[in-house]
């Protein structure tokens, strides 16, 4: 008997890239303070305290496909940003403000002070008026002071049936109160030689857009122009020169506004790496960048050297006015800070990570980077991961980062009126930084603590204590928690 039909050959079993949906919980806490405030010209307080919660969900839409959705939230509060608008109206009596030693921390809000020194709240005499005051050592009540910038980005990810092929491509979109930015980009990897070797290939672009705020006194004077100090906010405020007289020549002519306010960036990044045995895996990468558009930050003042000085508040604070016993002066802007329009950076990197044995790993880097600006820079780190137990593992780091100046930098009012570029960012200043860090990591094999029908992945804490050699100092808190499906 000859039967007919169709012959099925079972497909061969394949183990999908993601097998349950993840979700990782981070938040990080960061506080630093300096004494090269750059919306000071260079100089006062760098004060900040940043908060990121951050939301990453990672779901397997099939055995190939991955999508990973990253949402968060970063809001700050800054005493340097907040001297953008740095002037606060208080009582005095007379014509002089003099702060006690107890109002050092007062500059928070506005206070009473009278000419002695001592609170006038109990002085209710008809010579009480009002004057502006400023400082950059201290926190202005301006509302640029805090913001947040809020962030998603979504990307998807195919691997080929034998998990040799990765494709790759993302969104992402922040915005913040004057800046906002829309971003894409692709990527391509190859796995061969029985997966010991990978090369991977990215491409990015972000357009964004600056919603320019200045320096009150720019803004005024680009606002009426050259009667400004006889309208808005310099109507019956009293501008002062370097021997603290009252004076009408103050005129930022140098100032006018960004014409063009979008900045775009490209980055490719190319990366190969080598298992070269079964301890040792090295990598190598490098990206180059190229950025257009607004790239200075409008809010960020400058002062020339060749140029005479101007105030706004008590005299009596001009002869201090770079130290923190100024309590009530603050120095008029000449202009912003200018930069090219265009920017081509290139970082070199490498990685070697070693296994030792069962409770060591080493992971080093290193990094060459420079730029068309005239900045050279390099990074070495090293993190020693050891291994407790099955569940726990420690992370001791090590950073150190040094780099030259761009040929646009000076500092606090070193720049001269006839140059094209300036800037006393001391981010683009020559400095070096170290980086100590810790953490420890605890993994649940099993999964045993459950959340809403998720199961315990691994909990990650790192502390990072960071030091760079103009004064600007930092701490770093950051917290992960996954869970899988």
């Amino acid at each position: 008997m000859i039967t007919s039909g169709f012959s099925q050959t079972p497909e061969p079993y394949k183990k999908k890239v993601l097998e349950s949906t993840e979700i990782q919980s981070l938040f990080s806490y960061y506080a630093q303070q300096g004494v090269h405030g750059a919306v000071g010209g260079g100089l006062g307080s760098e004060e900040l305290v940043n908060t990121t919660p951050t939301i990453v969900v990672t779901v397997p839409l099939n055995e190939d496909v991955v999508l990973t959705v990253d949402s968060g939230i970063s809001t700050y509060t800054s005493a340097s940003s907040s001297n953008i608008n740095p002037f606060m109206s208080v009582g005095v009596l007379g014509t002089q403000a003099k702060a006690n030693s107890t109002s050092e921390v007062g500059l928070s809000r506005p206070q009473t002070w009278a000419a002695s020194g001592a609170s006038s709240s109990n002085n209710t005499g008809s010579n009480l008026v009002t004057m502006p005051i400023g400082t950059p050592w201290f926190a202005s009540s301006g509302a640029s002071r805090k913001d947040a910038l809020k962030h998603i980005s979504a990307s998807i990810s195919e691997s080929s049936d034998d998990r040799n092929t990765i494709k790759s491509a993302e969104l992402y979109a922040s915005t913040e109160y004057d800046y906002q930015s829309f971003g894409f980009g692709a990527g391509w990897a190859r796995l061969f030689n029985e997966k010991n070797t990978e090369i991977s290939l990215k491409a990015k672009v972000y357009l964004d857009q600056w919603y320019p705020i200045y320096p009150t006194e720019l803004h005024e004077y680009g606002l009426y122009g050259t009667d400004f100090l006889n309208r808005g906010y310099f109507n019956g405020v009293n501008v002062l020169n370097q021997d603290g007289q009252t004076t009408n020549a103050y005129l930022p002519s140098q100032f006018t506004e960004w014409k063009n306010s979008n900045r775009s960036s490209g980055t490719f990044s190319l990366s190969f790496s080598q298992i070269l045995s079964r301890r040792i895996q090295v990598s190598l990468s490098t990206d180059v960048v190229y950025q257009t558009g607004l790239l200075s930050t409008p809010y960020h003042r400058i002062y020339f050297k060749d140029r005479p000085n101007y105030y706004i508040g008590d005299a009596s604070f001009i002869d201090v006015y770079d130290t923190t016993k100024n309590f009530g002066v603050f120095r008029l802007a000449d202009d912003i800070e200018r930069l090219p329009e265009s920017r081509v950076k290139i970082p070199i990197g490498g990685r070697l990570n070693m296994y030792v044995n069962d409770w060591l790993t080493l992971r080093s880097f290193y990094r060459y980077y420079f730029d068309d600006w005239g900045i050279q820079a390099q990074t070495a780190s090293l993190e020693m991961p050891i291994k407790l137990s099955m569940n726990w593992t420690v992370y001791p780091s090590f950073r150190y980062y040094e780099q030259s100046a761009a040929e646009y930098f000076k500092p606090f009012g070193e720049h001269l009126s006839t140059q094209q570029f300036y800037t006393s960012d001391y981010d683009l200043s020559s400095f070096t930084s170290s980086q100590l860090g810790f953490g420890i990591s605890y993994k649940d094999i099993f999964t045993n603590i459950k959340a809403f029908g998720f199961g315990l992945k691994n909990v990650d804490f790192r502390f990072q204590h960071y030091y760079r050699s103009d004064g600007l100092e930092s701490i770093i808190y950051g917290i992960g928690v996954k869970f899988v499906q």
